[in-house]
C-alpha cells in the first residue's frame, strides 16, 4: 500500500477546492484511506493519519473513528506519537464517553515518566478533560508533582490541581501542604498558576479562605516587587512588569480582604501604590487599574482610597476606548449607593455619555444618571434627561420615561414643575409610558387645586398640537371634563389666559371621538368628558345629541357608556348635577395591584367613579398547552383564562353574577406551594345556587427581599372537571410579605370526584426568569364532596 500523503499536502489540496462539495469529496476520499490504514493496523503512519484526522475535525468533519487510535498513540514509547495522541484525546474525547477511562493507566505511567515533557503532556490532558473518576485516581500523582523542584512541572501541576478541585472538591485538603512553598517560587509561571490555585481554593471553601488570609503580607510583597522592579524583557508588556500576574494577585487579595478588617488594612498601602503608579496610556495599565478599583470597592478600604478608586473610574469615562467607558459606568453604578458624593463629582462626564453613539454605553449612562438625581440637582438633571428623551432611540424611551416619573415624584421642587415635567414626557414619549402614568398624573392634578386653571389650559394647547400621544390625550380629556369651566372663563394666573368658547372645546372632544388615532379607552375618556361638561357648559342640547349618537356605537364599551348617560338625561336628570360634580381630592392607597385612587371625603352621596382596571392577563395558547398531559394520559383539560372587561361602576352587578352568590362554607384553607420564598395559599368558598362549583381564591405572597414581577399562575385539572381562571389582582408579588396577589379559580365538579390539580408558576426574580411546576393532591374533602 503506498504511503499516505503528509498533513501539509492534505492542507494544500483542501485549500485548492473551489466549492464546498469539492472539499467534502476530498475529505471523504482521505477519510476512506485513513480508515483502511487503521484497519490494517499500520503503525508506521498512524501518527500522520491521526494528525490529518485532527485537521479535518477542526474543519468540522466527523472524526470520532480515530478515538481508539489516539489511545494507541498515547501507549507508544515515541514522544512524537504521544504528543499527537494526547492532542487527539483532548480534542476528540471528553468525560461523557467511556473510552476516556481507558487512558487512566497510560496517564498514570506518564506522570511518573523520566522525561519532563512527557509528564507535561499527561498533566495537560488530565487538566483539560479529566473526569471525576480519573481525578480521584490520579490526584496523588498530581500532588507529588506539585512538590517537585522542577518549575516546568510545578506550573502545569498547579493548573491540573485546579481542574481536580473543580471536579472533586473534597480532594482540596490533599493539596494544602503542597501550597505552603508555592508563593516562594521565583519563576513567574509557577507564581501565576499558584495564585490561580489559591483563588480556586478560597472561592470554594470558607475554611481555606480563613487559612490563606495569613498569606496577605506575602502577596503584598510580591505585588510590590513587581511594581518596583526594573525593566525585565522576559516579563515586560508595554512597559509594565507581568500585568497578568498583577491582575491575578489583585483578584486574590479582593477575595481575602472581603469582610476582614486586618487583611484589608494590610493591603491598603499597596493598593494606593498600584493606583497611583500604574501607567494609564496603554490598555495593559487600564486592566490593572480596573482590577485595583474592584479590589478597593470590595474590601473594607479607607474612605480616601475609595475616592481615589472612583476618580480612576472617572478618568476611564474620558477614554477613547468604548469598552473602558462601559466598564467604568457599570462599576460606578454598583458603587453609587455607597459612595454617592464621590460619584456626584463626575456627574457632568456621566451626562456627556448620554450622547455616546454606542447603545450599551447610553443605557448604562442613563441608569447611572437617574441614580445620581437628588433634591439639589433635580432641575439640571431632568433638563438633560428630557433632552435625552427627545433624541434617544425608541428602545430607551420607556425606561427613560419611567425614570423621569419616579424622580419627579420623589424630588419635585414644586407642583407646577412636577406637572410641567410629566406633561413634557407625555408630549415627547406618551406612547411609551407605563399604564399607571395616566391615573398618577390625574391624581397629581386633582390634588394641586391652585394649578387647575393652568393645567387645563396647558393640556388644551397640547391637544390642539398633537393627538397621537394617547396617555396625554386621556389626561387632557379628563381635565377638560373636570375643569372645562375654568378653561372657558380664562382664570389662569400663571400664564396669559387664552380665549376659548364652549363650542371650540366640544369640537376638540368630538374630534377625539371620530379620530382614527384614538383608542377605545381614549374615546371613553372623551365621551365621559363631554358628559361632565353638561353641568359646566350651557350647550346641553349639543351634548345630548353627541351622547345619543354613540348609543348605537359598535364599540360595546362606548355604547354602554352612552346608553347610561342617556338614561341620566331622561330618567335621572335631577341627579345629574350631583353625579357629575367635580371630583374631590384623591390619595393613593397602597395596594397589591395597579395604582388605586380613592376619594378622601368618604361621603355617601353618589358620584361618578372612574376606575382603571388592571390589564387582562392573556396567555399565549402554547403556554396554556404546556400544562397538557401533566396529569398523565389524555384526561387533562387546559386552563381557560378569562378576563374581566373594563366597565363603569354600574357593571358591578354583572361581575357578581359571574361569580354567583358566594357563601362561606367553613372549608379550611391550605398551602398549595411554598418554595424559593414564594407561598401560594388556597381559600375555598361554595357558589350558590350551584353546589357543584368550588370557588378557590389563591393568595400569593413573597418573603424574599426583591419583588417577583411578571407573575403568572396557571392550572390544569383532569378532564372530568371544568376549570376557569379569572384575572389576577396584579402581576407583581411584593417583597417581604408586604402584600399578596389574589386570583379566583372556579372549578366545576359534577361527579363529586376528589380534586387533583397541576399548577405552573412563572415569574421574574432578581432579573432571572423562574418557572416551576407542582402537583396539588391534598385538597380538603369539604372542597369537593
Amino acid at each position: 500500500m503506498p504511503a499516505p500523503i503528509r498533513l501539509r499536502e492534505l492542507i494544500r489540496t483542501i485549500r485548492t477546492a473551489r466549492t464546498q462539495a469539492e472539499e467534502r469529496e476530498m475529505i471523504q476520499k482521505e477519510c476512506a484511506a485513513i480508515r483502511s490504514s487503521f484497519r490494517e493496523e499500520d503503525n508506521t503512519y498512524r501518527c500522520r493519519n491521526v494528525a490529518k484526522l485532527l485537521y479535518m475535525h477542526m474543519l468540522g468533519y466527523p472524526a470520532h473513528f480515530g478515538q481508539l487510535e489516539c489511545l494507541k498513540l498515547i501507549a507508544s514509547q515515541k514522544f512524537t506519537d504521544k504528543r499527537i495522541g494526547y492532542l487527539g484525546a483532548m480534542l476528540l474525547l471528553d468525560e461523557r464517553q467511556d473510552v476516556h477511562l481507558l487512558m487512566t493507566n497510560c496517564i498514570k505511567n506518564d506522570l511518573n515518566h523520566s522525561t519532563q515533557y512527557v509528564q507535561g503532556l499527561a498533566l495537560c490532558t488530565l487538566g483539560c478533560m479529566g473526569s471525576s473518576e480519573m481525578c480521584r485516581d490520579l490526584a496523588g500523582e498530581v500532588e507529588k508533582l506539585l512538590k517537585t523542584s522542577n518549575s516546568y512541572l510545578r506550573k502545569k501541576a498547579a493548573l491540573c490541581a485546579v481542574h481536580v478541585i473543580r471536579k472533586v472538591p473534597e480532594l482540596m485538603e490533599m493539596f494544602l501542604p503542597a501550597t505552603k512553598n508555592l508563593l516562594s517560587e521565583k519563576n513567574h509561571g509557577v507564581l501565576h498558576t499558584s495564585v490561580v490555585l489559591l483563588t480556586e481554593m478560597c472561592e470554594r471553601s470558607p475554611d481555606m479562605l480563613a487559612h490563606f488570609r495569613k498569606l496577605v503580607p506575602q502577596l503584598v510583597r510580591i505585588l510590590k516587587n513587581l511594581i518596583m522592579s526594573g525593566y525585565s524583557p522576559e516579563h515586560d508588556v508595554s512597559g509594565i512588569s507581568d500585568p497578568f500576574l498583577q491582575v491575578r494577585i489583585l483578584r486574590l487579595l479582593r477575595i481575602l480582604g472581603k469582610g476582614d478588617d486586618d487583611s484589608s488594612e494590610a493591603m491598603n498601602d499597596i493598593l494606593a501604590q498600584v493606583a497611583t503608579n500604574t501607567e494609564t496610556s496603554k490598555n495593559v495599565g487600564n486592566a490593572i487599574l480596573y482590577e485595583t478599583v474592584l479590589t478597593i470597592m470590595d474590601i473594607k478600604s479607607e474612605s480616601g482610597l475609595r475616592v481615589l478608586a472612583i476618580n480612576i473610574l472617572g478618568r476611564f469615562l474620558l477614554n477613547n476606548d468604548k469598552n473602558i467607558r462601559y466598564v467604568a459606568l457599570t462599576s460606578l453604578l454598583k458603587t453609587v449607593q455607597t459612595d454617592h458624593n464621590a460619584v456626584q463629582r463626575h456627574r457632568s462626564t456621566i451626562v456627556d455619555c448620554l450622547k455616546d453613539l454606542d447603545v450599551s454605553i447610553k443605557r448604562r449612562a442613563m441608569e447611572l444618571s437617574f441614580a445620581l438625581v437628588n433634591g439639589n440637582n433635580i432641575r439640571g438633571m431632568m433638563k438633560e434627561l428630557l433632552y435625552f428623551l427627545d433624541s434617544c432611540d425608541p428602545e430607551f424611551k420607556a425606561d427613560c420615561a419611567s425614570g423621569v416619573f419616579l424622580a419627579a415624584e420623589k424630588y419635585a421642587p414644586s407642583k407646577r414643575w412636577h406637572i410641567d415635567t410629566i406633561m413634557r414626557v407625555l408630549t415627547t414619549a406618551g406612547s411609551y409610558v407605563r399604564d399607571d402614568s395616566v391615573p398618577n398624573l390625574i391624581q397629581l392634578i386633582t390634588n394641586s387645586v391652585e394649578m387647575h386653571a393652568y393645567t387645563v389650559q396647558r393640556l388644551y394647547k397640547a391637544l390642539l398640537d398633537d393627538i397621537s400621544q394617547q396617555p396625554l390625550v386621556q389626561v387632557a380629556s379628563w381635565c377638560i371634563g373636570e375643569y372645562g369651566d375654568l378653561l372657558v372663563s380664562g382664570q389662569c394666573e400663571e400664564e396669559e389666559p387664552i380665549q376659548v368658547t364652549e363650542d371650540e372645546v366640544l369640537d376638540v372632544l368630538e374630534g377625539l371621538l371620530v379620530s382614527n388615532l384614538s383608542t377605545p379607552v381614549t374615546r371613553g375618556y372623551a365621551l365621559t368628558a363631554i358628559m361632565k361638561l353638561s353641568t359646566r357648559f350651557t350647550s346641553v342640547n349639543r351634548i345630548k345629541k353627541v351622547v345619543s349618537i354613540y348609543g348605537s356605537s359598535i364599540d360595546v364599551e362606548l355604547q354602554q357608556r352612552a346608553v347610561e348617560y342617556n338614561a341620566l338625561f331622561k330618567k335621572y336628570d335631577h341627579m345629574r348635577p350631583a353625579l357629575l360634580e367635580r371630583m374631590p381630592i384623591m390619595e393613593k392607597t397602597a395596594s397589591n395591584g395597579p395604582t388605586e385612587i380613592v376619594q378622601t371625603n368618604g361621603e355617601a352621596e353618589p358620584s361618578v367613579v372612574e376606575a382603571k382596571h388592571p390589564p387582562p392577563v392573556t396567555q399565549p395558547t402554547n403556554q396554556a398547552n404546556d400544562l397538557l398531559d401533566l396529569l398523565g394520559g389524555n384526561d387533562v383539560v387546559p386552563v381557560i383564562q378569562t378576563t374581566v372587561p373594563t366597565k363603569p361602576a354600574s357593571a358591578g352587578g354583572e361581575l357578581l353574577d359571574l361569580l354567583g352568590d358566594l357563601s362561606l362554607s367553613g372549608i379550611p384553607p391550605m398551602t398549595a406551594y411554598n418554595k424559593n420564598g414564594l407561598k401560594i395559599d388556597f381559600t375555598f368558598e361554595r357558589a350558590n345556587p350551584n353546589p357543584n362549583i368550588a370557588v378557590i381564591t389563591i393568595h400569593a405572597s413573597n418573603s424574599t427581599e426583591a419583588d417577583m414581577t411578571d407573575f403568572v399562575f396557571q392550572a390544569a385539572v383532569p378532564k372530568t372537571f371544568q376549570l376557569q381562571l379569572l384575572s389576577p389582582s396584579s402581576n407583581v408579588v411584593p417583597t417581604l410579605n408586604q402584600g399578596t396577589v389574589t386570583q379566583v379559580i372556579r372549578v366545576l365538579n359534577p361527579q363529586k370526584q376528589q380534586l387533583r390539580m397541576r399548577i405552573k408558576l412563572t415569574y421574574t426574580h432578581k432579573g432571572s426568569a423562574v418557572q416551576d411546576l407542582a402537583e396539588v393532591n391534598n385538597f380538603p374533602p369539604q372542597s369537593w364532596q
